[in-house]
């Protein structure tokens, strides 16, 4: 490990009066910086330990007061308050953020904290070892002229060649040969393009669980069972092909694979299939087929009818309506792209995982900010907000109540005058045990409502507010039939969200159902240009027909639609392809094809256009 930047490759500063807001602090008493909140448990760590009189002003504070709570570290207290943990050492205001936020390599710094660390922190590319984290005596460690930080670096395939021009003997041949398996597999899989030292956060979610099968591969272990959710989200139908493989592997070893999947290609690998329906939500929970592929295929039921159903490629395109330009981009794998995507269609982005979509994607929105990016990622809004809240019905239900009840429309608030006294609204206890996780648990007065129990007395057609908050969105349609309210309802069944409850909590929501959400609400726009990120993730077959005609809608409204996508079923739909490759990593980064689908097809060096003709011919 590297002395100088202990293993991370990068030394921090801290900018002390941003990170105190020493200006603020001397005159308020208060201290302020990432996790620190008034009140909250780092707080009561200060607050608590005896050194301080919290009724004095920062600036009448000693110098042996302002080292204490700036510089000390593991101190042992004398006379601390009961409230300090008994067994705890005392950590300065420095050394705490060290410890939380340098020393801690896997810690994720979102939102707020992120922010504030940005302001704080200073990042830098260690001087002895160039950022390679490890100690001058390892780099002078040599193979062929590289070090092991040099290997580490290197494309997985461009490592996996590297290695075979190692000469081997006796000693070292086992070594090789192991390491030469596991690279095999990385590339077998698909993630050729990853170095051996990217760090886990920065994975996907896909790139996560081929690495952990890969792992398995590796094992000599059998008779085990394995279960993959969604093994094929975020790859290209090549890629898919490549994991059937590995998948096929698993099983002939003597181990048992389970697999919850829709994608077809997976699907057709099977040797026994359970399906479930016959709808979602409520109207889901039923087996309604066990079997083979071929019965499935005959089977009425949705999967069934998927599976059965003619493929074929779209011929009626629309004409573009002007373009967005891009030159020259020089992005992560992209070297000097041009591309013009046209506006007023569907544009499909495709290329295998890692080929540089996102990174093309990314230079579009950096040169038009006015794009709407429709991703996977957290939506907006408090712990108590939900699907009725975020799509914007959820003030017109608290007015039905309070007009029907001749009442305060915020006593339907879980946020305001009706809120549980006990819970503050959540429907739930939460008890902070600060080095561990917290322990929540239902709120015995309301019962997990969030509401007082008096403003269950009011009713709406016989239903109380939370009996509403329960309903399907299927079933609060037909409730609020002919009501303003009901429009809303409606776009979330056409993006397929007709199984949620409209006081489902945003935070129990997949990356799927966020984005069909955001989707929702976009519905009916005109003008926007809108990028969306693997839309299909988690959509059944059937289900991305029906998006595909929602992305049909918007266009035909006069917006622009982008999607970056694998999926064939979207691919063949598309107006407009603008695939990348022809690899991932170094060997993308490269328009392959830009054109209709029917004519990709055509176009030998387009992985893409091998699969998307596979595809019809089924």
């Amino acid at each position: 490990m590297c002395p100088c930047c202990e293993g991370l490759g990068v030394v921090n500063t801290i900018n002390l009066d941003k990170l105190i807001n020493k200006e603020k602090s001397l005159n308020e008493g208060a201290i302020e910086f990432p996790t620190f909140e008034p009140g909250g448990w780092r707080w009561k760590r200060y607050a608590y330990t005896g050194l301080f009189d919290n009724d004095k002003k920062l600036k009448d504070y000693t110098e042996e007061e302002w080292y204490n709570l700036i510089y000390a570290d593991n101190i042992k207290l004398k006379n601390p308050a009961p409230q300090f943990p008994k067994t705890s050492l005392y950590e300065g205001i420095i050394p705490r953020f060290e410890r939380s936020f340098f020393k801690n390599e896997g810690r994720v710094k979102t939102g707020r904290v992120a922010k504030r660390f940005n302001e704080v922190a200073m990042e830098d590319t260690c001087p002895l070892c160039k950022g390679k984290r490890l100690n001058q005596r390892v780099l002078s460690c040599k193979i062929k002229g590289k070090d092991i930080a040099d290997c580490c670096n290197m494309q997985i395939d461009d490592l996996r060649d590297f290695i075979k021009t190692i000469p081997t003997d006796y000693v070292n041949e086992p070594v090789i040969n192991a390491l030469n398996g596991m690279l095999d597999n990385f590339i077998l899989i698909g993630l050729n393009y990853l170095t051996l030292y990217r760090i886990t956060p920065t994975l996907s979610g896909g790139e996560s669980q081929r690495i952990k099968l890969i792992r398995h591969l590796g094992s000599s272990l059998t008779d085990l069972i394995y279960i993959f959710d969604e093994p094929s989200i975020g790859l290209h139908p090549g890629d898919v092909h490549k994991l059937n493989k590995l998948l096929i592997e698993l099983r002939d070893k003597g181990n048992t694979v389970l697999i919850v999947e829709h994608d077809p290609d997976v699907i057709e690998i099977a040797d026994y299939i359970i399906d479930l329906g016959p709808g979602a939500g409520q109207k889901g929970g039923e087996v309604v087929y066990t079997g083979d592929l071929k019965g499935l295929t005959e089977a009425q039921t949705k999967t069934g009818r998927y599976l059965s159903q003619r493929k074929s490629i779209k011929t009626n395109i629309r004409k573009a309506r002007g373009y967005l330009s891009l030159k020259d981009v020089v992005y992560n794998n992209l070297n000097r792209v041009s591309v013009d995507i046209p506006m007023h269609v569907v544009t499909a982005v495709t290329g295998v995982a890692g080929s540089g979509k996102s990174s093309l994607i990314q230079s579009l929105i950096k040169k038009y900010p006015e794009i709407v990016m429709i991703d996977q990622s957290a939506l907006r809004g408090s712990r108590r907000s939900n699907t009725a809240t975020y799509t914007g019905t959820m003030d017109m239900i608290r007015g039905l109540f309070s007009k029907a009840n001749k009442v305060k429309a915020s006593l339907f608030s879980n946020n305001s005058e009706g809120a549980c006294p006990e819970c503050k609204g959540t429907g739930i206890l939460t008890t902070d045990l600060a080095f561990i996780d917290s322990v929540e648990v239902t709120c015995d007065l309301c019962h997990g409502s969030g509401y007082k129990p008096e403003v269950l007395l009011y009713k709406l057609k016989d239903k109380t507010i939370v009996d509403i908050l329960s309903m399907p969105v299927e079933e609060a349609i037909e409730f609020f039939h002919n009501t303003a309210i009901q429009p809303a309802l409606k776009r979330l069944s056409d993006v397929g969200l007709e199984y949620l409850t409209i006081g489902q909590n945003l935070n129990t929501l997949s990356g799927g159902e966020r984005q069909r959400l955001k989707l929702a609400n976009e519905l009916g726009n005109k003008g926007n240009i809108y990028v969306f990120d693997e839309p299909t993730t988690g959509l059944h077959g059937s289900d991305t027909y029906k998006l595909m005609k929602l992305f049909d809608n918007l266009t035909d409204e006069g917006n622009t639609v982008i999607i970056i996508e694998h999926n064939l079923d979207i691919i063949s739909k598309s107006d407009w392809l603008i695939d990348l490759g022809p690899g991932a990593g170094c060997n993308g980064g490269r328009i392959i094809f830009e054109g209709h689908p029917e004519d990709i097809i055509k176009n030998k060096q387009s992985v893409t256009g091998k699969y998307l003709r596979k595809y019809l011919s089924k």
